[in-house]
């Protein structure tokens, strides 16, 4: 007995219980393959010549509804966090918005003192390249003060300990 190749066919029983009526939405045009799963030797060896060749038309679009649309791959819990750190950890950009930063260092300078400051714009850059590198280490800090209570979560108390132990904060 000869060998043939079987294609699996997925048979969806979801939809006919989701359609009104109990019915399965109509069957497509598509051609289905013969049950044998052979085609005839003239169908696969004729040769081509520039008039029977067939002209294929464009597909249609066909309209998205909840049971075509595809779902949204959903990854494992960390993954994409695993992923955001690498990603982070290879640009060299800042993080934090540029406008809003700004703003809050002019709102801070013109609380300090009496009159209005005047900042360049390299100098405006280099107090957010210190503020982003120290809250990176930081949070570094914490991270390890949290290992070491043997959790995963960040808490206040972390960010406190870390700060008491590299002498920044309040004087204890």
């Amino acid at each position: 007995m000869a060998r043939v190749k079987h294609t699996a066919n997925r048979k969806d029983n979801k939809s006919s219980r989701n359609q009104p009526g109990g019915r399965s939405p109509a069957p497509s045009p598509a051609k289905q393959p013969e049950p044998s799963g052979r085609t005839q030797r003239s169908e696969r060896n004729s040769p081509t010549t520039p008039g029977t060749q067939k002209k294929k038309r464009p597909q249609r679009d066909a309209p998205t509804t909840p049971e075509t649309q595809r779902k949204k791959r959903r990854f494992r819990p960390g993954t994409v966090a695993l992923r955001e750190i690498r990603h982070f950890q290879k640009t060299c950009s800042l993080l934090i918005p540029a406008a809003p930063f700004i703003r809050a260092v002019r709102e801070v300078s013109n609380n300090l003192s009496h009159g209005s400051i005047r900042w360049t714009p390299d100098a405006l850059l280099a107090i957010q390249e210190a503020a982003e590198d120290y809250l990176v280490h930081l949070f570094e800090d914490s991270m390890l003060c949290a290992i070491h209570a043997k959790r995963v979560t960040l808490m206040k108390k972390d960010f406190e300990l870390a700060r008491r132990i590299g002498g920044i904060g309040r004087q204890w």
